[in-house]
């Protein structure tokens, strides 16, 4: 049963990579605050059936949604399939994501393109889809996943940092476009959070991380997806355009 602070029962989530790390906490999160909670993912099929049995085990129920989110053509249909069959859409988490990290004068094309195609592009798609429908519902939460390379940007990672820094201008510009139709647009903010991506880090390089960082560890995945619950709840009702952080202090 939902508990009674941020309850969303009766709404209809949708999370792009949903099958591990932020992704998954996010939608079991969602789950136990009572949403039906849609699980995009790509290939890993396994994986996200592991979410999916989370996501019922928290007491809620949802579906695998495989698609991929960086084609409009593929986001729209999706978005339009879900919302018609469950009469609407009303949260949609832009979570999908990946790294092509580098030197930017060492950074093919492909690779510039396929990081932006994902990270900033595939967002837009999924909230300019999902916005039809919460236009029409009155009601909507976007919240996309950015990260703290995004605000204070970090070498070897130009392309990341310019897709992540982009879904910021973004929800600020779709907050003023849509708040009128009580649709809200925000960012989570992550730091260094212990997912399959840092795990494969060196540990020298954590170690700098951990040190920099005044809460003195790496950020679990469900305090990511603790953030997603609250901006997608009726208690943030008054909260769009913004960032919120969670970092541990290591951006302020």
């Amino acid at each position: 049963m939902a508990s009674t602070l941020f309850d969303l029962s009766g709404k209809v989530a949708l999370v792009t990579g949903g099958s591990r790390g932020i992704g998954r906490a996010t939608c079991v999160s969602l789950a136990k605050q009572g949403a039906y909670v849609a699980i995009n993912f790509q290939s890993n099929e396994a994986a996200a059936n592991e979410t999916l049995a989370q996501v019922r085990a928290a007491g809620s129920d949802g579906e695998l949604l495989p698609f991929d989110a960086a084609s409009s053509e593929a986001v729209t249909k999706a978005v339009d399939d879900l919302a018609g069959r469950k009469k609407g859409l009303h949260i949609a988490v832009a979570n999908a994501g990946v790294t092509r990290d580098g030197l930017l004068l060492r950074m093919k094309d492909e690779d510039l393109a396929h990081v932006l195609s994902v990270d900033l592009q595939g967002p837009t798609y999924l909230a300019r889809a999902a916005i039809r429908v919460m236009m029409r519902q009155k009601w909507g939460r976007l919240v996309f996943m950015s990260s703290i390379v995004g605000e204070m940007g970090n070498a070897g990672q130009a392309a990341y940092a310019a897709a992540k820094g982009g879904l910021i201008a973004l929800s600020k510009s779709i907050a003023r476009e849509y708040g009128s139709r009580n649709v809200t647009a925000n960012v989570v903010s992550p730091g260094f959070i212990e997912t399959d991506m840092t795990s494969s880090l060196p540990d020298e390089v954590k170690k700098k991380f951990i040190e920099a960082t005044p809460l003195a560890r790496l950020g679990k995945a469900e305090e990511v997806a603790a953030a997603v619950s609250y901006l997608a709840s009726e208690e943030a009702a008054f909260v769009t355009g913004t960032v919120l952080r969670v970092n541990g202090g290591l951006y302020v």
